[in-house]
């Protein structure tokens, strides 16, 4: 079973095109159910209309997904039930320190490991991250290793403005819905480790990782505003979809292609295989 996570701070443009295909045709190639849940927990970041947008994309694009959409919003009780796992088990402890007070040290120093420092501030929940080699293959860029406590120190788990961090959300959800193939932008590779790590923790099962390159400009600089990073044009879906099955490795330009979505989701279906993928971090976009 694989998942599209988007988060609803803006449109879908050709890189998060170019992921939701690499993770719907690896759950469809393997005869998966392929779900949609939406990363909405920092309320402050989302735009208003980008979470149905997202959806009316897809689904012009395409995508069938599979069951209701999940809303990390809705599910507090799971994050508060796996906070308070951790907490008994004494992996946990309150952190006062703001990103100004850590804003040169090169990973969390430990300073609130006794207490907080600063009696009255707002506290985050760090986890205890002990030293130790966590690894993980990745299907597509291959073995990892990390030493999470030398390169990040204690993680946090629940953000001072009360917010639950990505990792705690994440880890929770991939579990509870039951995902065992993760596919997404090797931006996020290194959270594996310590996604790797707090499922260890938690007791709960690791799915399998494929992280595809992330698309940048020609120059190496993260897509900027240009046509590449521009919303989504629904009206006329099949050019930007063959550009991002090109991209993944498909055979696009090899042979006379179906004009039709569904034609075109089938022919890829088929023709699947991570092996096709670049095995790189990033892949520039010319053009």
């Amino acid at each position: 079973m694989g998942r599209f996570a988007p988060s609803p701070t803006g449109d879908l443009h050709l890189g998060s095109l170019y992921a939701a295909a690499a993770s719907y045709l690896d759950a469809r190639a393997h005869g998966g159910r392929w779900l949609i849940r939406l990363e909405d927990l920092d309320r402050p970041r989302e735009r208003p209309g980008a979470a149905a947008r997202i959806l009316r994309t897809l689904e012009a694009f395409g995508f069938e997904w599979d069951g209701e959409v999940v809303r990390q919003s809705d599910r507090g009780p799971l994050y508060a039930a796996a906070l308070d796992a951790l907490r008994r088990a004494g992996r946990t402890f309150e952190c006062s320190c703001s990103r100004l007070d850590l804003a040169d040290a090169p990973r969390y120093p430990g300073s609130c490991r006794s207490g907080p420092l600063r009696r009255g501030r707002p506290t985050a929940v760090r986890l205890r991250v002990e030293p130790g080699i966590v690894r993980f293959t990745d299907r597509i860029q291959g073995p990892g290793a990390r030493d999470v406590a030398a390169t990040a120190g204690d993680l946090v788990i629940r953000r001072r403005d009360g917010i639950v961090s990505y990792l705690l959300a994440v880890v929770v959800d991939d579990a509870a819905q039951g995902v065992t193939d993760v596919v997404r932008g090797a931006d996020l590779i290194e959270h594996t480790p310590a996604q790797r790590h707090l499922q260890e923790l938690l007791g709960l099962p690791a799915p399998r990782y494929a992280h595809v390159p992330v698309l940048t400009e020609p120059d190496g600089a993260k897509l900027a505003k240009s046509a590449r990073s521009l919303a989504l044009d629904a009206r006329e879906p099949q050019g930007p979809l063959l550009r991002a099955l090109d991209l993944l490795g498909l055979p696009v330009g090899e042979q006379p292609l179906p004009a039709g979505l569904p034609e075109i989701w089938d022919w890829a279906i088929r023709r699947w295989d991570p092996e096709r993928v670049p095995k790189r971090p990033a892949l520039p976009v010319r053009g």
